[in-house]
């Protein structure tokens, strides 16, 4: 099968992430695979190496003028990969995002999550990259429900998978993960995705800052934060409400792939606090590193993590489950967690698209 996975960046997003473990996944069951995407400020290829059974398009997608706003970036972006791509050589063209199911007339859509935007752009090419593709996958039951409530779209539900072997031997890299200790400079809180407002950052650090009182030998780390979108406002609320709280985290900015599993297992918990989301998988990596996990309590959280996560709706809530995560060990709870890591893969995910891709009516 000729199968076109499309993303709209080369940066490691959760949703790029997943398009590359996927095509690899793809291509090792015998599939001829070719991800699609933008390659923004100047990228040639991924943030990390591809197997080379994969093969890459990478379209130049050059900055525009100063003054351009993000949705006129959005609408540049689907122009430019709708110019490059041509889906005729391809049996199957999956859009994994909004700005790449605006770029194909005809294809399968990956819903990670569902949006809200209030910038009529954005609006448009949103409600378009629901309605439009002929099929359509969520990695959560909850995403699922939403859609069919909302649209009502019926759509197949394929989880995640995470590469749990690559982050249990982290675990197990006693000089990696001490690299890092040393780095922060000891004890710390992490979590990946950088800061902005779907990431609940605001919330984080107001729960650091009380956890900070009980425990000030312990730093909050942030990594990630590559995004299309302009979040220098929420930064500055940021940056100003952190400065009020006298806290320091620990801003790493996206961590070089081949670094990102020891910096996962150093750490003493993992915090994911975001309000929207659709599977976590950077939490689930967390999971495989062993490394224990406090989230929000949101419905596709409670889906995806169910026993293998402590719960928090509040700062004030989310600071005490750290402080519990950090100084009481819970074997029973780390043990769902590593089983629960252990049981997505990206081989069963690739299985169950390529029996999707299957069931559906020649393109």
């Amino acid at each position: 099968m000729r199968i076109a996975l499309l993303s709209y960046s080369t940066k490691p997003r959760g949703g790029v992430v997943h398009t590359l473990a996927l095509a690899e996944a793809l291509a090792a069951a015998g599939q001829d695979v070719t991800v699609w995407t933008l390659g923004r400020g100047g990228d040639q290829a991924f943030f990390r190496r591809v197997d080379p059974a994969v093969r890459q398009r990478v379209v130049p997608f050059p900055d525009g003028p100063t003054a351009e706003t993000v949705g006129e970036r959005v609408l540049r972006s689907i122009a430019t990969l709708r110019a490059a791509f041509d889906p005729r050589p391809y049996d199957i063209v999956h859009a994994q995002d909004c700005i790449s199911a605006n770029a194909v007339d005809r294809c399968v859509r990956t819903v990670h999550h569902i949006d809200h935007f209030t910038t009529p752009e954005l609006a448009a090419c949103h409600e378009r990259a629901l309605i439009t593709p002929y099929a359509h996958i969520c990695v959560s039951r909850t995403v699922a429900t939403e859609l069919a409530d909302g649209w009502g779209l019926k759509a197949e539900v394929i989880p995640n998978g995470v590469a749990c072997e690559r982050f249990a031997a982290a675990a197990q890299d006693g000089a990696g993960r001490a690299v890092w200790r040393s780095r922060v400079g000891g004890r710390y809180v992490l979590t990946v995705g950088g800061i902005e407002p779907r990431k609940g950052s605001l919330d984080l650090l107001e729960a650091y800052a009380v956890l900070r009182r009980r425990r000030p030998d312990v730093r909050l780390v942030i990594a990630g934060g590559e995004t299309l979108f302009d979040y220098r406002d929420y930064r500055a609320r940021w940056d100003a409400r952190a400065a009020e709280l006298g806290a320091d985290p620990l801003i790493l900015g996206p961590v070089p792939d081949d670094e990102l599993p020891t910096l996962v297992a150093a750490a003493d918990a993992f915090a994911f606090p975001s309000v929207k989301e659709g599977f976590g998988l950077a939490a689930m990596e967390a999971l495989a590193a062993a490394v224990p996990l406090v989230v929000r309590d949101l419905p596709v959280l409670r889906e995806v993590f169910g026993d293998a996560a402590r719960f928090a709706t509040t700062p004030d809530e989310m600071a005490r489950h750290l402080d519990r995560a950090l100084t009481t060990p819970d074997p029973p709870r780390r043990t769902a967690g590593r089983a629960l890591a252990v049981r997505h893969t990206w081989h069963e995910s690739a299985r169950r698209h390529l029996e999707f891709y299957r069931s559906l009516p020649p393109t």
